[in-house]
């Protein structure tokens, strides 16, 4: 499956984005979808993931209660509710996707097989 990211932005504190991961070439049926995050000069950061057919969904402890994952079946894409945005989200997003993962494997980002490109997304002071 092909990912494209998108949703990126400049935005204040406080204020809200939602990102997107559209899949091309094949539906999400069956995947785990995931964002990471990476800062410049660090790795790659877990922010949440869901599973596709059941739509359960996990969040990093750094944005829980402020991001939401959710799909539109019918879009065959996943997106990323970003509420209360901080400096510290400051940051460019990337959705990723496997198969084949399981929970504990959730934040690792080798245990994707498929990466869209990234998306800026800034928050000023």
């Amino acid at each position: 499956v092909q990912l494209q990211a998108s949703g990126g932005g400049l935005v204040q504190a406080g204020g809200s984005l939602r990102l997107a991961c559209a899949a091309f070439g094949r539906t999400f049926s069956g995947y785990t979808i995931s964002w990471f995050r990476q800062a410049p000069g660090k790795e790659h950061n877990f922010v949440g993931g869901i599973k596709w057919n059941a739509g359960y969904t996990y969040y990093a402890d750094s944005v829980k209660g402020r991001f939401t994952m959710s799909r539109d079946n019918a879009k065959n894409t996943v997106y990323l509710q970003m509420n209360s945005l901080r400096p510290e989200d400051t940051a460019v997003y990337y959705c990723a996707a496997s198969r084949t993962i399981i929970q504990s494997s959730l934040g690792i980002p080798s245990s994707y097989q498929n990466w869209g490109q990234g998306t800026q997304v800034t928050v000023s002071s």
